[in-house]
C-alpha cells in the first residue's frame, strides 16, 4: 500500500510516518520508481508505535522495544540503564492505572445503555 492508505487505515499523517522512517520503527519497501510501498503488517506497528508514543515513551526507546511489539521474549538488552528502567517501569504503571480507569468508563457506558434499552418508550397523548 501506498503511504496515503497506510496514514487512511492509522490516522498517522504523512509526515509522522516518514519520520517513523527516518527513526528507523518503520520499512517501506522501494520500488523501482522510487516510490515507498508499506506491508500490511505495518499497520498494526504504526498503531502500536502511535499507543507507546501516546503514553509518553520517546522514539528512541520505541526503536529499542520494537522487538517486543510482535509479543517475542526473544529481546536481550546489552546494558541496562537502572534509570531508562524505573522510567519504564513508570510509564507501565500510569498506562495500568489509565487502563483501569477506561475500563470503569466502559462499564459505566455499557450499564447506561443497557438502561436505556431497557425503558419503557413513553407514550405521548394528545
Amino acid at each position: 500500500m501506498r503511504i496515503g492508505e497506510l496514514t487512511k487505515r492509522t490516522g498517522v499523517p504523512t509526515r509522522m510516518l516518514r519520520y517513523y522512517e527516518d527513526q528507523g520503527l518503520i520499512t517501506p519497501r522501494r520500488l523501482d520508481n522510487g516510490y515507498r510501498e508499506y506491508d500490511e503488517h505495518l499497520v498494526l506497528r504504526v498503531r502500536k508505535i502511535r499507543g507507546l508514543l501516546d503514553s509518553g515513551i520517546p522514539t528512541r526507546i520505541i526503536g529499542d522495544m520494537l522487538p517486543c511489539l510482535n509479543d517475542t521474549d526473544a529481546t536481550v538488552v546489552a546494558d541496562p540503564d537502572p534509570e531508562l528502567r524505573a522510567l519504564l517501569v513508570d510509564q507501565r504503571d500510569k498506562m495500568a492505572e489509565r487502563i483501569s480507569f477506561l475500563e470503569q468508563n466502559r462499564a459505566a457506558l455499557t450499564r447506561y445503555i443497557d438502561a436505556m434499552d431497557r425503558a419503557v418508550p413513553v407514550s405521548v397523548t394528545l
